[in-house]
């Protein structure tokens, strides 16, 4: 669990998450995503060898200078001892770090192939994602786990790698997250083309493309679309939220039936 400290203070994750939820409570789902950005904010700070405006940070994290003022107010309120005004820009006092972080080599070595294996997924922006973590790891293990970071020991190979595919991947993950249905112009192995609404459930990452699986509205079923198959797709107003859950229960139900047949017919 995530935890930053200062003099005599200490707050995890679950606080600033709790924190946010207090602020917010009727949308869960973007208390967890301020509290993702409250901890955004202090690893820039932390990172950064000058002020920094709060236009530097909104860059970095494509939200608005008035947000971060917000969230800068709000860290202060947490006692985070971050010091500066608006225009001249923030600076965190020394004192305030995190904690190293405590792995075992095995544990390390885990997280080294897990990293690359999703820089493999033609998913661009778990790539990046992917990249930052390997750096705020690099930076916050002591140094004989580092050391196996920076190691050209293990590898992801022996397969292409995805290509990109033309839908945003990102996207759609942020629509399951939010619980909102996608319109896709989607044309299937024999060329048919389709236009669908649907409730996107989960992200299935092969290693040569990535699937969605989906209630699809047209169909009044669970369906499987492949992202290489998608020649456009886009957010429509309507959300399904409280039933995104269900539908991956129903789901994963299904296929572990399926599974159970497939297994069946191979051992009669």
């Amino acid at each position: 669990m995530p935890i930053f400290q200062s003099v005599g203070t200490c707050y995890s994750s679950v606080q600033l998450t709790g924190f946010c939820q207090e602020t917010f409570p009727s949308d869960g789902v973007f208390a967890m995503r301020k509290a993702a950005r409250l901890f955004e904010i202090i690893q820039i700070l932390r990172l950064a060898r000058q002020p920094i405006t709060a236009a530097e940070i909104g860059e970095k994290l494509e939200v608005t200078p008035r947000s971060i003022y917000r969230d800068i107010v709000a860290l202060q309120a947490m006692r985070v001892p971050i010091e500066g005004e608006r225009g001249l820009g923030y600076i965190l006092r020394p004192g305030f770090d995190l904690p190293p972080l405590m792995f075992s080599i095995e544990e390390t070595e885990a997280i080294v192939l897990a990293l690359a294996l999703l820089a493999r997924t033609g998913d661009e922006e778990l790539k990046t994602a992917a990249q930052r973590v390997n750096r705020k790891i690099t930076g916050a293990v002591p140094e004989p786990l580092r050391l196996v970071f920076q190691s050209q020991a293990l590898h992801a190979w022996g397969t292409i790698a995805a290509p990109p595919p033309a839908v945003d991947l990102a996207m759609i993950r942020r629509a399951i997250r939010d619980e909102q249905k996608l319109a896709l112009d989607y044309r299937d192995e024999l060329g048919r083309a389709t236009e669908r609404t649907v409730q996107p459930l989960a992200l299935i990452y092969y290693s040569e493309h990535a699937m969605m699986v989906a209630w699809c509205e047209l169909r009044q079923d669970i369906r499987n679309f492949r992202a290489d198959r998608v020649e456009h797709c886009e957010p429509v107003g309507a959300h399904f939220r409280g039933e995104g859950e269900k539908l991956r229960q129903l789901w994963m139900a299904g296929w572990r039936k399926n599974a159970g047949r497939a297994l069946e017919a191979r051992d009669s």
